[in-house]
């Protein structure tokens, strides 16, 4: 069935109710996005399903949840751990309370038992109550970072973590197998109730979730101390993040922590930024405006479902305050951890940092420096998460850190993905302990670049929508596949990785081995002095991305060398 006939499908059939069927019959002359809505469905990628809001195949609407949600009930069933249970939160956006009640009693309906959460709750705690109640799988509605007509389907299993390859295509595959919206079984909340199989979430898992946070502080006394006089500005960004983060950071001791009050209630428009993303400088307008009013010594803001981490920290040199990328936040709390758990001589001597292929080289020196194996993954923090569950199983490695470029890190082995409040925490500590050496957290970033090298990271994404902009996207993958590359800037091509058709080639042998990843839509290049680039599209948004990494001898030389690389890059992909 085309686009024009599945269209037509929706505003005829009585599968479909008026709302919809006036949504759609509103576009009706918009052949182009007619196209956008129904040119294919909305699947599965590195974070779930993800979408726009509205009415269509490629529209999160509640179709499209009743689907996904189906097909999901039907693989539980088929695996027969319906009785453990599936628990459920979500997040501030637009419809995101109704589709996960949506969820919950089309679980329910299919016989299968749910664990509802009383209100919005961030990601991390979510992975977390999977494993604490025992449960088979876990949903999570958001859309994490995305703008305001986003919202999304996170789908974990009982470990903890995002589902990944073989089982997130098996449940696609029985989401497929759904071919009438018809199939969606349907029941009300007292029937669920009265049969014991919806079951809400209350404040005892957060209890749970931030006593576990707590006993990850490793120098408490020295958090209590300098709390009395560090400052902090937090910002959830209308999100879930101030549920529970300004609570765990006054109940370790911090005694100045400053929401930003515009920002501190959830509120689905988002209506002070155009952009909710950490990863973005003008989301924190308003969190910088209120640290210069406060002279506060740290800047936090997590995105709507608090499973990512932006920082800046006051140069008490300078006065400014100093922006810091994910890979430099996440390696900040890294060398901060390892090395006290070195010097108190908890360090595990099988200890594992894992991150991802384009993450920063700098974690490599760090693991190096305390004889950690580090182990590189996959761009998602669902392939960190799968090297866990294989570690605890086999009980051969110790996870000691784990984090992606994508300002997300996981600083214990109590949930399987990006944990944005734990971060909070943990950055508040690093703060407390370089305080008490007379030190800022930027002093600390310097001391790091001193001791390993000025390693300096960016990205590019091209943003290509819609139907066209996929088959370009398509286009410029297929040529950088096919293209030999030896030269990238002024480095020389070492290596060169195509993920896809697991080829590992060795560039100045011509020698070619096994990848040792999953098979995955990837271009890598590892490059001379410890540089590199990758190629990849985005697994839920219309886009491209080149990432790119040098190691300098000073900021300045990193910074020209970066900006050298990115150019050619570009100009290489285009």
């Amino acid at each position: 069935m085309n686009y024009m006939e599945e269209y037509k499908k929706w505003c005829e059939s009585s599968e479909f109710d008026e709302e919809t069927k006036k949504e759609l019959l509103a576009i009706k002359d918009d052949e182009k996005e007619i196209e956008d809505r129904f040119y294919k469905e909305l699947e599965f990628g590195t974070a779930g399903l993800r979408g726009v809001i509205g009415a269509g195949t490629n529209r999160m609407n509640k179709y499209t949840v009743g689907k996904a949600t189906q097909g999901l009930a039907n693989y539980i069933v088929e695996q027969g751990t319906g009785d453990k249970g599936v628990a459920i939160s979500y997040d501030s956006r637009r419809m995101s309370k109704e589709f996960s009640m949506q969820t919950a009693l089309i679980l329910n309906a299919n016989g299968i038992k749910t664990f509802l959460f009383e209100n919005l709750r961030p990601v991390p705690e979510l992975s977390f109550a999977v494993r604490e109640l025992g449960c088979t799988a876990g949903v999570m509605i958001t859309a994490s970072h995305n703008p305001p007509k986003y919202n999304g389907y996170k789908v974990y299993w009982d470990d903890g973590s995002q589902i990944i390859a073989p089982r997130d295509k098996d449940i696609i595959a029985k989401v497929r197998a759904v071919e009438s919206f018809s199939e969606i079984k349907e029941i009300s909340r007292e029937e669920a109730e009265s049969k014991g199989l919806f079951n809400v979430i209350g404040t005892e898992m957060d209890d749970k979730y931030l006593g576990v946070l707590k006993s990850k502080v490793l120098n408490p006394g020295v958090v209590k101390e300098e709390g009395k006089s560090l400052k902090v500005v937090y910002t959830p960004l209308h999100g879930t993040g101030n549920t529970i983060a300004e609570r765990l950071l006054h109940e370790i001791g911090l005694e100045n922590v400053y929401v930003v009050p515009e920002q501190k209630d959830p509120d689905g428009e988002f209506p002070t930024v155009s952009y909710p993303n950490p990863e973005d400088k003008k989301a924190f307008k308003l969190a910088l405006e209120l640290a210069e009013k406060v002279d506060a010594d740290v800047v936090l803001a997590t995105d709507p479902d608090a499973d990512r981490l932006g920082i800046f920290a006051k140069d008490s040199k300078s006065g400014k305050y100093m922006e810091y990328t994910g890979n430099m936040s996440a390696l900040l709390i890294a060398e901060y951890r390892i090395s006290q758990m070195k010097e108190k001589g908890i360090l595990p001597k099988d200890g594992m940092i894992i991150t991802t292929i384009v993450s920063s080289n700098l974690t490599r020196a760090i693991a190096k420096a305390y004889g950690l194996e580090c182990i590189e993954v996959l761009t998602g923090f669902k392939n960190i998460g799968s090297v866990m569950k294989k570690a605890e199983e086999n009980k051969d490695k110790t996870y000691v850190f784990g984090f992606e470029e994508s300002y997300g890190c996981l600083i214990g082995d109590y949930a399987r993905d990006k944990d944005g409040i734990a971060a909070v925490m943990a950055l508040c500590e690093a703060a407390c302990y370089y305080r008490s050496k007379g030190k800022t957290l930027w002093d600390a970033m310097e001391d790091i670049y001193k001791k390993y090298g000025y390693y300096k990271e960016t990205q590019v994404s091209i943003v290509l929508e819609g139907a066209e902009g996929a088959k370009e996207i398509q286009k410029m993958m297929t040529n950088m596949r096919n293209t030999p590359v030896e030269k990238i800037g002024d480095y020389r091509v070492l290596e060169f990785k195509d993920v896809e058709k697991d080829i590992d080639k060795d560039m100045l042998t011509g020698e070619t081995k096994s990848t040792g990843l999953p098979k995955s839509n990837v271009l890598y290049y590892e490059l001379e002095n410890d540089s590199w680039c990758c190629v990849r599209p985005s697994g839920t948004e219309p886009k491209i991305k080149l990432y790119m990494g040098v190691k300098g001898a000073s900021d300045e030389d990193a910074n020209k060398k970066l900006e050298d690389l990115k150019d050619a890059m570009v100009a290489i992909v285009k």
